[in-house]
């Protein structure tokens, strides 16, 4: 090798190693000690930007490193802090701050006003009671801050567009440990809302008009715009909604809100390939028409075919008050089923009557005509049924689409009797619960419990799909679909005029929106005496965007013969 060429990769070694070491000097563990909770946290905040830079120990760095002790401490309130920095010779860059907070600086003057109309408003003295400065406590400076802000925008939110401070001072006397608030907020004269405009709408103006929250010369609130949105959102009869305030047109503390419109389109086309262990793989066709007439009438018509399942059905809504919640809506529908030991063929017409009850329950009144034609077993019948009906259903949830808290409840009640026409009399009630739950954010907890009966002497002048059969992926797994149940002297399924069945599983998150689960299943389907049965097992849980995907690994424990079977159950949708 050349001297030259030694010569620069001496160079460059001392370079790297220089640059290495330099590198290595700049990691510094700086550790607190003396303050705890918010002082200790609000201190770690302020020296953050010291452990990522390039700082370079001595006395120099140790006055900055004293200076932000002390004013992350004059933040929260605490004017005669000592800090003394402790470093060894030999460990350079692991320094140790020892501080003492000493006494506060407190509030000795809270001169809090609320001016204009915000002095009689329940939700700015509501704020005043639970966030302003007061007498005798510790100065927060970040408090005080956010005090002035929460002001401010509660004054946006409810119509206070000429809310001003007419005085904001924060004094402070350290030396005398005192500091002396005035904050006079004058919030001016609250606006209301003028006129509504609607643009570009295909709807009649004076059904959209019987949709707003909310009047002329009610007091704003930027709720109720939010609130008019997502209302005409849910309607499904535009694909785009723009609602504002006409800021140029404010005349007497009145703003003029104008709603822009793109209707959605006429027809909507979907399609699908879906999978579950229940039915198997399913073919699905939706044709959706939102808007069919300037009323908001609509059209919806469906269609899957699986192997054991072909169906399909087209529903009428007639909105009325809310089109989203208060409505009419006629179904019609044909379904052909082949499992197990049922064969059958069912038509339905249905009318419904929707509402949205105050306290988030959905109230459904009905009447249904079904004519069946079946084998179930050894038993070949066809049947005429008219019931009327009525059902309740909440939903609640938090957290998406694999919520981390949810309940949900429905109870249906449906009626038969010969003196209208029906083939068969009989009262037939369908109730179902559900919860999930959370402990941190690796932990989830799912419970179901689902159960029928028929109040009827006899169950053979039934057909199939007012019977009550148990098993599969959203009932007891470890078994088929609809396996579990009465069954004749050749081992025929009958089907039972009751049913109750309970699950309760536990979730584990393992990394990011994958799970594991571990669950239990009870319950049977019945006649006379109920023949309980268990399925076990584990899972795997994946967070899809479009919900939950279970594949879960379950075993009867209660097979015919003694036996436990093993059942493979796969299923997209919600948990409850």
């Amino acid at each position: 090798m050349s001297i030259p060429r030694l010569l620069n990769s001496l160079a460059l070694f001392a370079m790297l190693t220089t640059s290495f070491t330099l590198c290595a000097q700049s990691k510094l563990k700086l550790q607190v000690t003396g303050v705890k909770g918010a002082l200790k946290d609000n201190v770690d905040i302020y020296l953050q930007k010291f452990r990522e830079d390039d700082a370079i120990p001595g006395l120099s760095f140790h006055s900055e490193l004293e200076r932000e002790v002390r004013t992350a401490l004059e933040a929260l309130g605490y004017y005669h802090s000592e800090v003394l920095i402790e470093a060894s010779a030999d460990q350079p860059h692991t320094i140790t701050l020892h501080v003492n907070a000493g006494e506060p600086v407190r509030i000795d003057t809270a001169d809090i006003q609320l001016l204009g109309d915000a002095a009689n408003d329940e939700e700015f003295l509501a704020l005043r009671q639970q966030q302003a400065p007061a007498v005798g406590k510790v100065l927060h400076q970040g408090q005080y801050d956010g005090f002035k802000q929460a002001l401010r925008h509660l004054a946006l939110r409810k119509g206070y567009f000429d809310a001003r401070f007419t005085e904001s001072r924060l004094e402070v006397a350290a030396e005398l440990n005192k500091a002396f608030v005035h904050l006079h907020f004058d919030s001016g004269t609250r606006y209301k809302f003028g006129e509504v405009s609607f643009h570009g709408n295909q709807i009649e103006t004076e059904r959209l008009y019987s949709m707003l929250p909310f009047a002329p010369e009610d007091p704003y609130h930027v709720n109720k715009l939010g609130e008019l949105n997502q209302t005409l959102a849910a309607s499904g009869w535009f694909s785009s909604i723009l609602v504002e305030g006409d800021v140029e047109n404010i005349n007497q503390y009145h703003l003029p809100i104008e709603v822009n419109l793109e209707p959605e389109r006429r027809n909507i086309i979907e399609t699908g390939i879906g999978y579950s262990t229940d039915i198997g793989p399913r073919l699905k066709l939706n044709w959706h028409k939102p808007w069919l007439n300037k009323a908001g009438h609509s059209l919806r018509s469906d269609m899957a075919i699986s192997e054991i399942e072909q169906s399909v059905e087209a529903a009428y809504k007639l909105p009325l008050t809310t089109a989203a919640t208060d409505f009419y809506q006629v179904q019609l529908g044909f379904r052909n089923r082949d499992n197990e030991d049922t064969a059958s063929r069912e038509s339905n017409l249905l009318l419904e009557r929707y509402w949205l009850l105050s306290d988030e329950w959905y109230r459904t009144v009905s009447v249904r005509w079904l004519y069946e034609d079946f084998v179930q077993a050894d038993q070949r019948d066809n049947i005429s049924l008219i019931m009327p009906g009525v059902s309740y259903n909440r939903t609640r949830q938090k957290g998406g689409t694999m919520p981390y808290w949810a309940n949900r409840l429905s109870l249906r009640v449906e009626v038969s009797d010969e003196a209208w026409g029906s083939d068969a009399s009989f009262v037939r009630l369908r109730g179902r619960a559900g919860w999930i739950g959370s402990a941190g954010d690796n932990h989830r907890f799912v419970t179901r419990v689902d159960g029928g009966a028929i109040l009827m002497e006899t169950l053979r002048s039934l057909p199939p799909s007012l019977r009550f059969f148990a098993g599969g992926d959203n009932s007891i797994r470890g078994y088929s679909y609809e396996t579990v149940g009465p069954r004749n002297d050749d081992g025929e399924l009958t089907g039972g005029r009751y049913m109750l069945t309970g699950s309760l599983e536990y979730q584990y998150r393992v990394s990011g929106n994958w799970w594991l689960a571990t669950f239990t299943d009870y319950g049977s389907a019945w006649d006379d005496t109920p023949d309980w049965v268990q399925g076990v097992g584990v899972g795997v849980r994946w967070a899809s965007p479009v919900g939950p995907v279970r594949l879960d690994f379950a075993f009867g424990l209660d097979q015919p013969g003694g036996g436990s079977g093993f059942q493979l159950h796969f299923s997209l949708g919600p948990e409850l």
